[in-house]
């Protein structure tokens, strides 16, 4: 329940921000537009009618804003946008409006909020996504090479692709066209390279997950058929805190429920709504695939 003296909405933004502030007591109104300088920020909220609530939207920067704010002692709520209603006919968007809207919700309490991580927490979750970054570019690497040969007509047919038979398939080619040549080996440099980068950051991880902050939980994930060592600490770092969830909730948290579009008697449900986090999703839809294929006892023929 809002219970501060003054609300406060900030629209954020790489170098600016716009601040609007509504003092309950007088109605009195306060706009400013401030410099990215967190700081500065800071000082001018410190300078309204106290206490004070600030809002902003969830976006690329960060939550360095959220730790100043709750380090000076000012509550902070970082809102889902992706959860924010906007009237069909409001058809007028400005940051001083968007700051009004922030500062009118939070006081209504009526702000969809987001958890905000700690800094080892969000050095971790950047970690993780650091290397499902190289995944996506050795994927996108691998077909270039791929289809750059198969224009050319050569297909490799001895067997799985991207192994070390595979890779010395790859080096054995040469080609007497100067630029398809060096196209090639272009493009061959840049899958080595994302390789090694994939190897040194899957290192790092695994030497992370063993830390006694996010052990516990990685074990416990990995003993989940399909669950690895990597998809445990991931699912760990975006989660964050488990005990925000139960069985029933943690599905809607990342989406994988059905969309629904239900009115009077009729209820009308499609594909799921993949809201929420989608790396979270992504290794969960990915531990589901390994999960389903039938078990074999070693050896068994």
């Amino acid at each position: 329940m809002f219970s501060e003296r003054t609300s406060v909405g900030l629209d954020v933004h790489a170098r600016s921000t716009t601040a609007w502030a509504l003092d309950s007591t007088t109605g009195e109104i306060f706009t400013d537009r401030l410099v990215v300088n967190t700081a500065d920020v800071v000082a001018w909220v410190r300078r309204l009618p106290q206490p004070a609530a600030v809002a902003y939207e969830a976006g690329p920067t960060g939550f360095v804003l959220a730790r100043a704010m709750q380090q000076a002692g000012i509550r902070c709520v970082v809102a889902a946008p992706s959860k924010m209603e906007r009237p069909a006919g409001d058809r007028v968007k400005t940051d001083k409006r968007d700051a009004q809207r922030l500062a009118k919700l939070i006081r209504l309490d009526e702000l969809p909020a987001v958890r905000v991580p700690d800094l080892e927490q969000e050095a971790a979750r950047d970690l993780t996504r650091a290397r499902d970054d190289v995944r996506a570019d050795l994927m996108r690497a691998r077909h270039r090479v791929a289809k750059l040969l198969l224009r050319r007509g050569i297909v490799y047919t001895d067997g799985r692709a991207w192994t070390a038979a595979h890779h010395h398939w790859l080096t054995g080619h040469r080609f007497d066209e100067f630029g398809l040549r060096v196209a090639y080996d272009e493009a061959l440099e840049t899958v080595w390279a994302l390789e090694a980068r994939r190897t040194r950051l899957d290192a790092a991880i695994t030497e992370l997950a063993a830390q006694p902050a996010w052990a516990p939980a990685v074990r416990r994930l990995a003993c989940i058929r399909g669950v690895s060592t990597f998809t445990a600490f991931g699912l760990a770092v975006e989660i964050g805190d488990w005990h925000r969830f139960t069985g029933s909730t943690i599905g809607s948290y990342l989406g994988l429920v059905p969309s629904e579009d239900s009115s009077g008697s009729q209820r009308r449900q499609g594909g799921i709504t993949k809201t929420g986090n989608t790396h979270a999703r992504r290794l969960l839809v990915e531990a589901a695939w390994h999960h389903r294929r039938p078990y074999r006892r070693p050896g068994a023929g």
